[in-house]
């Protein structure tokens, strides 16, 4: 059983080093209340947030690394990848699933069990995820990791030398923000989905980095994370839609040469669905952009 110190916190005073440690602190917390959860799958909501709770403390280790002994950061980010990528099927899986119960649950009577065909492929997908996300959670290297994690809590975080110049908080977060602004300036106002979905990735930074730094800076930060949590609400749910269109095609192909024309008629309907909301979503994000511009300038 891990030895956990007194909960963290950070006042705007502190040391930068020590917002770093009190996120940590809070998102390991966050990550082991939802480990027992995440083990019996009793509600899937456990297993987003234990994941949740992986990504951002990869992203606050990545936004501090000018602040950190640049090696020890990149070591346990890479330990966090790790468990995200062990995590991230079952989790996806349990998106998806979701979505095409509640798309068939919508289709006429004799259309419904064409669809249960669909959905009962990516059962057995997520069966097979499922063992192997338990065998991780189960093998020695992630109970290595939480105890590095609550090494990190416990002791004062490696920095560099005392001779280095370390940033300002605020100037984490205004990094973040300026690589958003420099790939939608490149990326323009219709990129491909792709490129959406990496602008998605770099403003999911700056919104987490906007977490690390809120408890010091106040609320010039939790504007822009109310702008960033906007934009990510419209991006996120254009990748699902491009998502989902994705996986009923890959569902398609994988049930063999001749599948059965009411399932081909079926999937049909559910991707034109999701390319419409594709569609839809993406004549929004632009101007939950701004608002991030906006904001981030503000700083």
């Amino acid at each position: 059983m891990l030895d956990l110190p007194t909960p963290l916190t950070a006042i705007p005073t502190d040391p930068p080093a020590h917002h770093v440690r009190a996120a940590l602190d809070l998102r390991l917390r966050a990550l082991l209340h939802h480990d027992p959860g995440t083990r019996t799958g009793r509600d899937i909501e456990d297993l987003h947030q234990m994941r949740v709770s992986v990504r951002r403390m990869r992203a606050t280790l990545k936004a501090a690394r000018p602040l950190l002994d640049a090696a020890w950061a990149d070591g346990l980010r890479a330990e966090l990848g790790w468990l995200g990528r062990a995590l991230g099927p079952v989790r996806d899986l349990d998106v998806m699933l979701l979505r095409l119960r509640g798309e068939a649950a919508l289709l006429p009577p004799a259309e419904q069990a064409a669809a249960e065909v669909l959905v009962a492929a990516l059962e057995t997908e997520r069966a097979a995820a499922r063992a192997e996300m338990l065998a991780a959670l189960d093998a020695p290297r992630y109970t290595a990791l939480l105890e590095r994690l609550v090494d990190a809590i416990r002791l004062p975080l490696p920095t560099p030398s005392a001779t280095q110049a370390q940033p300002a908080l605020v100037d984490l977060v205004r990094g973040e923000a300026r690589k958003l602004r420099k790939a939608v300036e490149k990326a323009g106002e219709n990129p491909p989905d792709e490129t959406l979905h990496a602008l998605r990735i770099l403003g999911k930074r700056v919104r987490y980095t906007g977490e690390l730094v809120e408890p010091a800076l106040g609320k010039p930060v939790r504007r822009l994370l109310k702008a960033t949590a906007e934009l990510q609400e419209v991006l996120g749910d254009h990748q699902d839609a491009c998502v989902a269109e994705q996986r009923i095609r890959e569902l398609l192909d994988g049930l063999g040469e001749y599948p059965d024309a009411h399932v081909v008629f079926v999937a049909g309907r559910l991707v034109e669905r999701e390319r419409t909301r594709a569609d839809e979503k993406r004549t929004h994000w632009w101007a939950a952009w701004l608002q991030v511009r906006e904001r981030a300038e503000a700083l």
